[in-house]
């Protein structure tokens, strides 16, 4: 190797273009696909696709994953429903590609797209002994800990000294 191969490599370099480094996993952008917003216009849940994937999320974390948004939407409209009765004013805004997966999924059943998810919704209003989600609340309380800790399993089994 000669004295100035170096010298030739560094000024090759200096004078080369910049490229970004390619991420293996890098994170592909959330597409909104259904948005439920407050009277002060803030987003309180929304459903999005990332690559194929169907994100859930509330108070803004994301909540959960699944192939088919369906379910989420309709647990967004009973969302809707539970905060208008408590006369809060919540918008539920939806995309036409989800509304399209709406209607093929009420055309398999012989159903209207509007009597398809509301039988879906009315699987949400029917559980019993579980409380209605106050989305309100849950946006203050992400901070406030809770005391639902199981106590320690190992507690009766330690050795006494």
């Amino acid at each position: 190797m000669s004295k100035l191969s170096k010298a030739k490599r560094d000024k090759r370099k200096k004078q080369a273009t910049r490229r970004p480094f390619a991420r293996l996993n890098g994170q592909q952008p959330v597409q909104n696909h259904a948005v439920l917003t407050n009277e002060e216009g803030q987003v309180v849940a929304a459903i999005g696709l990332q690559g194929t994937e169907w994100l859930l999320a509330i108070g803004g974390q994301t909540m959960g994953n699944a192939d088919n948004p369906v379910p989420m939407l309709a647990m967004l409209k009973h969302l809707s429903n539970v905060q208008e009765k408590e006369g809060r004013k919540v918008t539920l805004e939806y995309s036409a590609q989800l509304q399209q997966m709406i209607d093929d999924l009420a055309a398999d059943e012989g159903k209207t797209a509007d009597d398809y998810l509301a039988n879906l919704v009315s699987e949400f209003e029917g559980v019993d002994g579980e409380e209605a989600i106050d989305v309100a609340d849950t946006v203050e309380d992400e901070a406030t800990p809770t005391a639902d800790v199981a106590p320690d399993a190992d507690a009766d089994d330690k050795p006494k000294a």
